[in-house]
């Protein structure tokens, strides 16, 4: 484990030549803050996974920055995995992170495994290991959606380490105590898993609502509070953003957090912000 703690981005896969031109403008802004690495969201199937695989290997060629690929269980055979894989493998990514993405209706609807596939993502974390890839995985403070508990969460995160994950990158959160509940769970199991914090700063009062509904996250009553009677002010809204997820980043530090990586939602001025506020960079 380095002794600095990380920096690292997150980013999606841009839809269209546009959406690509706004995520090589955030690259160049973000490079000059020297992340570790970043890491590129995973669209399943068709055009969507072929643009995240073309885009996740420009990356790395053209900023040289680590780059940390997502793959997903859904809507791909074994066969088809392992070839997404060789693609990655021959674009120069040597870090994957495994998951085993959401059914279409959500992440608390039913899961239905492609014939020829993966049920779960453990499984996926054991082919990318055996392809001789840095395996990562996610992590859920504020438990899954999908999981009946926060222990269960436990063994499966302890499952994937035992077939190979090295790290989890932890889905965004408001509250050290939950970060600092799971970071203690990992140890008295005996992990060795680096376990990044995921934060997101916010930028929109409606958005932040719609993520949360989809991950699982809780929003705490005091962001609700502050941020409801500016919820109509882009401006405020992003600079408070700023300003928790700057005190959060800070607090987790303090803790010992190994690393912070940051949801940027494809846009990098936040993000800068809050890492030269807390002096990371």
């Amino acid at each position: 484990m380095k002794a600095k703690p990380s920096f690292s981005l997150e980013f999606f896969p841009p839809r269209d030549s546009e959406g690509e031109e706004k995520l090589w403008r955030a690259l160049t802004s973000l490079s000059e803050i020297e992340p570790d690495f970043v890491s590129v969201t995973y669209g399943a199937g068709g055009s969507a996974r072929d643009r995240t695989v073309k885009v996740t290997g420009e990356i790395t060629s053209r900023t040289g920055i680590r780059t940390v690929a997502h793959l997903t269980c859904v809507g791909s055979t074994k066969s088809e995995l392992e070839s997404i894989l060789d693609s990655y493998r021959h674009s120069g990514i040597k870090s994957i992170l495994a998951l085993r993405g959401d059914p279409a209706g959500g992440p608390s609807a039913e899961w239905v495994p492609t014939p020829g596939g993966f049920d779960h993502s453990d499984e996926l974390v054991s082919l990318a290991f055996q392809k001789d890839f840095e395996v990562g995985v996610a992590a859920f403070p504020d438990g899954h959606p999908a999981s009946a508990s926060l222990e269960r969460d436990l063994e499966v995160l302890l499952e994937k380490e035992r077939r190979g994950a090295t790290f989890a990158t932890t889905q965004f959160f408001f509250s050290i105590s939950k970060y600092r509940k799971l970071k203690d769970a990992l140890f008295a199991a005996g992990s060795k898993l680096s376990l990044i914090a995921g934060i997101l700063p916010i930028t929109n009062f409606t958005q932040l609502n719609r993520m949360a509904q989809l991950s699982g996250a809780e929003v705490p009553k005091f962001i609700v509070e502050q941020l409801e009677p500016i919820s109509d002010n882009p401006e405020m809204v992003k600079e408070k953003g700023i300003e928790i997820a700057a005190k959060l980043s800070a607090e987790l530090l303090e803790e010992g957090a190994p690393g912070l990586h940051f949801y940027t939602m494809n846009s990098a001025s936040s993000t800068i912000e809050i890492v030269k506020r807390i002096g990371l960079r």
